[in-house]
């Protein structure tokens, strides 16, 4: 399945098909644009004339687009020669007893415009104008181009990020065996420490001191306890790095799931910096931070 940016541009614009030995009609355009939203924003743009197909357009965009900042224009004028109105005897004959009646009851009433009474005849005649399947097919086609440009770049930002994930992962593979050497070393720290206390309560025979030694060596094994549990954060790490993988190949609407697992990256690297004391171990949190920043703007643009 395509995986879908939320910026894009396309624009269509077309003359109407001209009736015999009219004057050829003004093209109309259709411009589309869409930016990052969380949720689907429409703003629709539309000339006069054809702000009666706002509902219709309307249903279009929704069903094509789930998420972004849309901005639909349509302008241009429709060919007046070969769409007048058609002025149909019954609406008239009713029109013209509706105003008489409305002139008695209420003297002071402006009559009807000859504006007025050209609506009303359009409206008594066809709810759809001639013009107006045409003009909704050119809303298609600006729609199908927008939505071609937006895979194109949700291509695009497909491989950028599946280059990210595999310098995630070589970072990962880097930390993975750093964690066991930390350890070794807290380890050496801790039976230094323990040898030294047992040397002075060996010389001293202290009661007291022996007590101290043990509480230390009691301290020591709770901090290394917690050293070791770097590795259960890597793991962690690891597991989210290969579900990202896997919703970018498999596509589709990714932008929220996508986005849940960057916090996820990100609470685990936190966590590695944090608990590591070791300076390479450091270095390496800060490198996957960055890269899970970068994967985050990224994210933002994917619908």
């Amino acid at each position: 399945m395509p995986v879908y940016s939320m910026t894009g541009y396309a624009s269509v614009s077309k003359p109407p098909t001209p009736a015999p030995n009219a004057t050829p009609p003004s093209p109309v355009a259709v411009e589309v644009r869409s930016v990052n939203g969380r949720f689907l924003d429409l703003s629709l743009r539309l000339s006069d004339e054809w702000r009666h197909l706002e509902p219709a357009i309307r249903e279009r965009v929704t069903h094509t687009i789930r998420r972004g900042k849309v901005e639909l224009k349509l302008g241009g004028q429709r060919d007046v020669d070969s769409h007048l109105p058609t002025l149909h005897a019954d609406v008239i004959h009713h029109l013209s007893a509706l105003s008489q009646t409305l002139e008695t009851q209420f003297p002071t009433a402006r009559p009807l415009s000859v504006n007025e009474w050209l609506h009303w005849c359009r409206q008594g005649g066809s709810a759809q104008r001639p013009d107006d399947p045409w003009v909704l097919t050119l809303v298609d086609e600006a729609l199908a181009a927008l939505q071609a440009a937006r895979a194109r770049e949700g291509a695009r930002l497909v491989a950028v990020l599946l280059e990210k994930v595999e310098q995630l992962e070589l970072i990962a593979a880097q930390v993975e065996p750093l964690v066991p050497q930390v350890v070794a070393r807290h380890q050496e720290r801790f039976l230094a420490r323990w040898n030294e206390a047992l040397t002075q309560a060996g010389a001293r025979a202290d009661a007291e001191l022996m007590a101290s030694a043990r509480e230390r060596a009691l301290a020591e094994a709770a901090a290394q306890a917690i050293r070791i549990d770097v590795a259960e954060e890597l793991a962690r790490l690891r597991s989210h790095i290969a579900e990202v993988r896997a919703q970018l190949m498999r596509g589709g609407e990714l932008g929220k799931r996508l986005d849940f697992l960057v916090q996820e990256l990100h609470r685990e690297a936190n966590t590695l910096g944090s608990k590591s004391t070791a300076l390479e171990l450091s270095a390496l949190a800060v490198d996957l931070k960055v890269l899970i920043e970068q994967i985050r703007e990224q994210v933002q643009n994917i619908e």
